[in-house]
């Protein structure tokens, strides 16, 4: 490659990531997820509109399950344990017996309604039972939910594209006759189990590195934390264990140490998965076929019917039934399973292995995504109203960056007041924070000074709090909580859940 090429390369690569981003904005504004704009960005730089030819599924599939990696490390980073703790149970019922359910019902429709046969049916069923992360990820944390029941879906959507995987890969390179059901089972209990163990341990170490380790500027602590993440996919894949669990619960385990500039680790992270979602949307755009799209519309419509109105509740409900989950809930739960790139990558597994009906199978998953995508995504604020699932009265999340003091033991908090948080017109005394910590100054514009007993909190103003390590984890609950439920909230733990102080220091 000379000079010249580099710049062309260059230069149509950094205007396919500006279109994105530009296509992104129009998407987001109609309420729809991202992935769509991205995918038709690919799709028109495609051999059949601007004439880029690719048709290399094997390196889609590949750069496909890495950018997945990314994705999954920056989910697991970004998702705070304590709201996920009350809901691992149902969340893995979900991504496992739910992901049974969910196969069976589509491969038994596909199999009646289209007349293609068992194997077909079930690698079509097995392809579309995951939930995408990135698409649930950008759609659901946009929609004032119960955290419960946010923290649920994340949880299900990270948790449930490891033995959706292990199924893709049995159906595309086995022929029925040769499945046995147990050995199976047994098979992914271990690849699950193995990488799930992969995961925490290599995220633990992580955080056990990250804390005695002082590197020459804080820029190295973000690239050092996802590096981890991505470790753990490689050492689970390399095990033959189950790289994406491993790869989300090392980024849950890094995410929730109180690891030193967590604020800049999520904006990184947040930036890689964004490089990575464009990177892969625009791959799979051009890895299909627009000419060959039109006749994988009907086909689409049915199994993505069948999936959405059938398996997908009859998976909520049988997973479900033994939690104390409300029916209004499980029917947001039924309607928000978002499909996205995963099962565009699933499709390619069998195009690779060469198994029949594979081209058939990847323009059926690529059209049912974007079809039903459409469908689902913009309607679900509307359906969290409906159902009244949808908290009015509750701010937006606290973003805390933590910062250690090398020289005394003690932490600083630095807190920003954002747009809709209830910490605004809160006086300091009011945030009532554990002793010995302090509100030390505070950035106001243009303005830095200290903050006393008079001071009222407003939307923009940056807070230093001063804490020790005993009270860091309460100090930053009490900050959440006010933020969350206004100058009454009382001490409770990280559940969203506020209750009101009957002696709370109040000022009008």
């Amino acid at each position: 490659m000379n000079l010249g090429e580099l710049y062309v390369m260059l230069a149509v690569g950094t205007g396919v990531v500006l279109a994105s981003v530009g296509a992104a904005r129009l998407a987001s504004r109609l309420g729809m997820p991202v992935l769509l704009a991205y995918l038709g960005v690919g799709l028109l730089l495609g051999q059949d509109v601007a004439g880029f030819p690719f048709d290399d599924a094997a390196l889609a599939q590949a750069l496909g399950l890495a950018a997945l990696a990314v994705i999954l490390v920056e989910g697991g980073l970004t998702t705070r344990f304590a709201d996920v703790r009350g809901v691992l149970a149902p969340a893995s019922v979900l991504a496992t017996v739910g992901v049974f359910v969910s196969v069976a019902v589509t491969a038994g429709a596909a199999y009646l309604l289209l007349d293609v046969d068992w194997q077909m049916a079930l690698l079509l069923g097995a392809i579309v039972s995951s939930t995408d992360a990135a698409a649930v990820f950008s759609v659901l944390r946009s929609v004032p939910l119960p955290r419960r029941l946010t923290s649920l879906v994340e949880a299900e959507s990270g948790l449930n594209d490891a033995p959706t995987l292990i199924l893709v890969l049995t159906f595309s390179a086995a022929t029925l006759d040769t499945v046995a059901p147990l050995p199976l089972l047994g098979a992914m209990a271990y690849q699950l189990v193995a990488g799930g163990a992969i995961g925490l341990a290599i995220g633990a170490a992580g955080v056990w590195l990250l804390r005695r380790l002082t590197l020459p500027t804080s820029g190295l602590y973000p690239i050092a934390t996802v590096a981890c993440g991505v470790l753990a996919f490689a050492v689970a894949g390399l095990s033959q264990t189950s790289g994406f669990l491993a790869a989300y619960l090392a980024g849950l385990v890094l995410g929730n140490a109180g690891l030193a500039h967590r604020r800049a680790t999520h904006s990184v992270a947040e930036g890689l998965g964004w490089i990575a979602q464009i990177g892969l949307f625009v791959m799979l755009g051009l890895l299909a076929t627009p000419s060959e799209l039109p006749a994988a519309i009907i086909p689409a419509i049915v199994v993505g019917t069948a999936l959405l109105l059938v398996a997908r509740p009859a998976s909520v409900l049988v997973s479900l039934a033994a939690f104390r989950i409300p029916l209004r809930e499980q029917a947001f739960l039924s309607w928000a399973g978002l499909r996205g790139a995963v099962p565009i990558v699933l499709a390619t597994i069998p195009v690779v292995a060469g198994a029949p009906g594979s081209e058939q199978v990847f323009n059926i998953v690529f059209v049912l995504v974007v079809v039903f995508t459409v469908i689902q995504a913009p309607t679900l604020p509307w359906l969290a109203r409906r159902l009244r699932l949808a908290a009015r009265d509750v701010g937006p999340d606290l973003q805390i960056e933590l910062a250690p003091l090398d020289a005394m033991d003690a932490d600083l908090i630095h807190v920003t007041v954002e747009p809709g948080s209830r910490l605004h017109g809160v006086y300091l005394p009011e945030l009532r924070l554990p002793p010995p910590a302090a509100t030390t100054l505070v950035v106001r514009g243009d303005d830095t000074f200290v903050p006393d007993h008079h001071t009222r909190l407003r939307v923009g103003d940056q807070l230093v709090v001063l804490t020790t390590p005993p009270v860091r984890e309460a100090t930053q609950r009490r900050l959440r909580a006010v933020a969350r439920a206004g100058r009454l909230a009382t001490w409770f733990g990280e559940t969203g859940q506020a209750h009101t102080a009957p002696n709370s220091d109040r000022r009008q």
